[in-house]
């Protein structure tokens, strides 16, 4: 196994930060299959119910992570990005090829694997960089998970500002762009994503810096979707779309201005020392106060030690002398391995409750130009910026909410998860009545409500540890396809077309082609709920056990699991 150096200092976990910020952009090249769909059908010759399953191709591959779950404690993040890089290329070649009439006659079925190894990028992409950066601050998983994810979130609108910009809504150049453009500027990132010295004190300027990265992509958010509409409401001369474009490369260079302001402005606070470590020795781990009395009778004996006649007290000696290691189950926020993971009952509830969640929000993104269709709105551009605008406000906000709670009164994250899934179920229920107006609002808490289930995210590292978290959280992500192919193609598309049989037509309209769905989606919701609730009361003493001084403390793995 190579020698992985970290690096040491305060700079380096921000400008890796700052440069994860651009992969995640240039990860989310599943959600421009709507730009060039309509060239693989014309094309191509392909029917809707082919560019349906095109479409799920796109949602298995974005989601399908438990390959580079599996191999980011194997590999270092710059072999995951060269992986995920050459996956995106050879996919999206295929791709261009086949659309730019290259190559003619490819089979469906090599256009689906082709197209899941283009989107399979984005898994490799975001695992590496939030893998990396959760370990890099692990004392803030919240605010990083929501900023990684929320990057990724808002990659659909920086596309679309390209596509119009740039690539003169051209599809085989938006293919040439995933083939070419987006490999290339993950790889000139690879050498910044990498693993750095975590602090082991609480840096009183952190949560300033968090608070300036929340609100400069929250205004990168709001001026994509102002560039998006101005795009598509105004005939904008070349050159003010150009420097519209260069707004938001300003925009994304914002997580810079923190390590340059270290750099300018040095602090007085010391330093860790570097120390070197074998890939794969990963100290960041979660664990309790030190004081016996915040643990009480929490969590369950420590297992049978053979200690073959000798005194306890002979035998604690001899493990803080190194020369035994004592072997016991892992505690809450330590290192669990996968298969003991997947033997807990909280693993099981937080999987459950965050398929709900996003199988039902999944549904209404998936048919979103449907249902605003059927409500009888003909352009639904703007339904989408909404969508895309709120999701990522979601999950900024759920890191940022859950990160002060869980510091200032110990709750866990999954009350947030929750309390999202009750407000989703009252908006599906107002989806349902269809009254004029609401689908606008509607629409925006559905991707409030979807952007805090991936608080699981931060969870799972808090529950299960990071040594395994890149498995663990890309098992959580396959509720994403599961929820899709259920709720969305089956349930929903089986409604949707018998309402439209009933109208004697393929194209449904009226409240009644998804009000059924809505229904049974609020019902879902509300079970979601439950199980987040059932899951908050569980893990509660867990969470007031590691937050019981308001924050956690870094020590090295000392057992043997």
């Amino acid at each position: 196994m190579p020698t992985l150096v970290e690096k040491t200092g305060s700079r380096p976990p921000w400008v890796g930060l700052a440069a994860a910020a651009w992969v995640q952009i240039a990860a989310g090249t599943s959600s421009t299959f709507p730009l060039y769909s309509a060239a693989l059908k014309s094309v191509l010759g392909f029917n809707q119910q082919q560019i349906t399953i095109l479409g799920v191709a796109c949602d298995l591959g974005e989601n399908l992570g438990l390959l580079p779950g599996y191999v980011s404690n194997k590999l270092p993040p710059w072999a995951m990005l060269l992986i995920g890089s050459t996956s995106c290329f050879l996919g999206y070649s295929v791709l261009w090829s086949s659309v730019n009439q290259i190559i003619h006659g490819l089979p469906f079925w090599l256009l689906f694997i082709a197209l899941f190894f283009g989107t399979n990028s984005s898994s490799w992409f975001g695992t590496a960089s939030l893998v990396t950066n959760m370990r890099n601050f692990p004392m803030s998983r919240g605010p990083v998970a929501g900023l990684i994810k929320g990057y990724i979130g808002l990659s659909g609108a920086a596309f679309t500002v390209i596509f119009s910009v740039l690539l003169h809504h051209s599809a085989t150049n938006l293919l040439f762009f995933l083939m070419v453009g987006v490999p290339l500027l993950c790889l000139s990132l690879m050498y910044f994503v990498r693993p750095c010295v975590p602090a082991t004190d609480n840096d009183p300027s952190e949560p300033v810096y968090f608070a300036f990265l929340l609100g400069s992509s929250i205004l990168l958010a709001a001026y994509l979707v102002m560039t998006t509409v101005l795009n598509e409401v105004f005939t904008l001369p070349s050159i003010l779309k150009y420097v519209l474009l260069a707004g938001t490369v300003l925009f994304l260079m914002a997580p810079l201005a923190i390590p340059i302001k270290m750099t300018l402005f040095r602090s007085k606070r010391s330093l860790p020392d570097n120390l070197a470590k074998e890939e794969g020795e990963k100290e960041p781990l979660l664990i309790p106060s030190t004081s016996a009395s915040n643990m009480g009778t929490l969590f369950e004996g420590e297992g049978d030690g053979d200690g073959d006649g000798a005194s306890e007290m002979e035998i604690l000696l001899a493990e803080g002398e190194g020369a035994v290691k004592k072997k016991r189950k892992p505690r809450r926020g330590e290192d669990f391995k996968v298969r003991q993971v997947f033997a807990k009952a909280d693993f099981w509830l937080l999987w459950f409750a965050y398929f709900l969640g996003m199988g039902s929000g999944i549904t209404v993104s998936n048919n979103l130009a449907q249902i605003g269709f059927a409500f009888g709105i003909k352009g639904t551009t703007i339904l989408l910026c909404l969508f895309s605008f709120f999701n990522f406000c979601g999950r900024l906000a759920s890191g940022a909410i859950s990160e002060h709670f869980v510091r200032s009164k110990a709750l866990p994250r999954t009350l947030w998860m929750g309390a999202a899934q009750l407000v989703m179920m009252f908006t599906f229920i107002l989806f349902s009545m269809a009254i004029n107006g609401t689908i606008y609002v509607a629409t925006a808490l559905v991707g409030i409500g979807m952007g805090f289930q991936y608080l699981s995210i931060s969870t799972i590292s808090e529950l299960f540890g990071l040594k395994n978290f890149g498995i663990n959280f890309n098992f959580i992500l396959l509720g994403n396809p599961t929820g899709a192919a259920i709720f969305s193609a089956l349930m929903a598309g089986h409604i949707y077309d018998r309402e439209a049989t009933k109208q004697g037509s393929s194209t449904c309209i009226g409240p009644d082609c998804y009000r059924v769905t809505f229904l049974v989606l609020a019902g879902l919701c509300g079970l979601g709920t439950l199980l987040s609730v059932i899951l908050t009361v569980r893990i509660r003493p867990v969470y007031q056990a590691l937050y019981a001084s308001g924050s956690f403390r870094l020590q090295p793995q000392s057992n043997g699991h």
